[in-house]
């Protein structure tokens, strides 16, 4: 079965319109085979996991364990006691601010951020910043989007400060550079400093080995991977999971619970999952993380190279057209870029050419896209943005580049 005909919602229309949907940076679409186990779940399977010997709720359990199990092989983490499931990438990052943040941050301290991150990856480490007396200090961006690992360097190799920790995104959802984290985690870790990733946008495009990667921490959204929107996955390296406070309190998280002797806390991964958790979304997530593994990987990392060329050169071509983040080699390493496409367009504004595109039957994103810190780097408070996703074709993109044009010849 082609991969487009296992997405209801890119068969319908929109303004009379054939719907081609270029927002996957923001979230994607989901296969059948994902909306048939959420219906399952929400329409039979309904009982809550890890409390109950009755039927309904020990095949919840089932489930939601299993799921934990293929996302533990997903991105070969060593444990399953690894994979803590959150609501998103943003809660998982909040989680780590916090839990980190009261473990083993002191006044003082620095916690380095880069430039390009979301909005999610800054405003919790500021957060906890405030609670805990820590610095937040920037690695700053060149004008390609590339980071400097020599000023990363000189950030981490400061006389009497302490670096606590590195928050860096995989991907940025602005730039679509490919961070060479490897190398950068390889820096961080010889000045015994641990990396947190964000990598709600590279989960989704390249193939995640956290042990080969050995980043430290690992944060990702199940709707931006084809799954339901409410899921996420933390990963953490056990030995800071053991050591780290949890976040919440609640069912689920405790071992015992006493009015006077206090509370003792599960063991993990439940430590961190407290309430009642989104069964039915993982299970969701679970099926997504499945879909993705069914596929020709080599074949989709191929076809997306091939958009982004071609998008590339067809935008480039465009009159006053300007892309943030081009691919290309920096600093001895070599910047990958995913089929994401922020840009600026002389005489047009960005939420002009959305609304245009938007009665044609295309869905773009225009606007700050929660970088506010980013898009202030490239002097500009807005962008255009298309994000093309596994199920997109050469066509469509043909299609946007065509409409794209229409548009500018009505605004300029």
């Amino acid at each position: 079965m082609h991969i487009r005909e296992q997405f209801p919602a890119l068969h319908q229309k929109v303004y009379g319109k054939p719907l081609v949907y270029l927002d996957n940076g923001a979230t994607s679409q989901k296969p059948k085979m994902v909306l048939d186990v959420l219906q399952e779940m929400e329409g039979k399977l309904n009982g809550n996991v890890h409390r109950a010997v009755h039927y309904l709720s020990m095949q919840c359990t089932e489930r939601y364990e299993k799921a934990r199990v293929v996302i533990r092989d997903f991105i070969n983490a060593a444990s399953e006691n690894e994979i803590i499931f959150t609501s998103g990438t943003t809660a998982s990052l909040n989680l780590l601010a916090y839990s980190f943040g009261q473990t083993y941050v002191r006044p003082g301290d620095r916690i380095i951020v880069t430039e390009a991150e979301h909005h999610s990856n800054i405003v919790p480490w500021q957060m906890m910043c405030q609670r805990t007396g820590a610095l937040l200090e920037v690695w700053e961006i060149d004008d390609t989007g590339a980071l400097d690992p020599k000023k990363l360097e000189q950030i981490l190799d400061k006389p009497g400060e302490v670096p606590r920790l590195l928050a860096i995104t995989h991907v940025s959802n602005v730039l679509g550079i490919v961070n060479p984290l490897s190398e950068i985690i390889r820096i961080a870790h010889y000045y015994n400093v641990p990396v947190a990733v964000d990598g709600a946008q590279g989960i989704v495009h390249k193939k995640v080995d956290i042990r080969e990667m050995d980043a430290d921490f690992y944060a990702f959204s199940g709707h931006k991977l084809y799954g339901p929107t409410g899921t996420g996955v933390l990963y953490g390296k056990e030995k800071y999971l053991e050591e780290m406070v949890p976040w919440q309190g609640g069912g689920d998280m405790i071992e015992t619970v006493s009015l006077r002797k206090g509370t003792t806390y599960a063991q993990l991964p439940l430590k961190f999952e407290a309430g009642t958790a989104n069964f039915t979304g993982v299970a969701g997530l679970k099926a997504a993380v499945e879909f993705v593994n069914s596929l020709d990987a080599k074949a989709i990392e191929e076809h997306e190279r091939k958009v982004t060329l071609k998008a590339l050169e067809a935008l480039g071509q465009i009159d006053g057209c300007r892309i943030l983040g081009m691919p290309g080699t920096y600093y001895g390493q070599i910047y990958e870029k995913i089929p994401v496409f922020s840009m600026i367009i002389e005489g047009a504004h960005p939420a002009d050419m959305a609304t245009l595109l938007d009665k044609m039957g295309i869905a773009v994103r225009s606007g700050m896209l929660c970088a506010e810190p980013l898009l202030e780097r490239f002097r500009v408070t807005s962008v255009l943005r298309a994000s093309f996703a596994l199920y997109n074709t050469l066509d469509e993109l043909d299609f946007f580049v065509e409409s794209l044009k229409k548009v500018l010849k009505m605004l300029r």
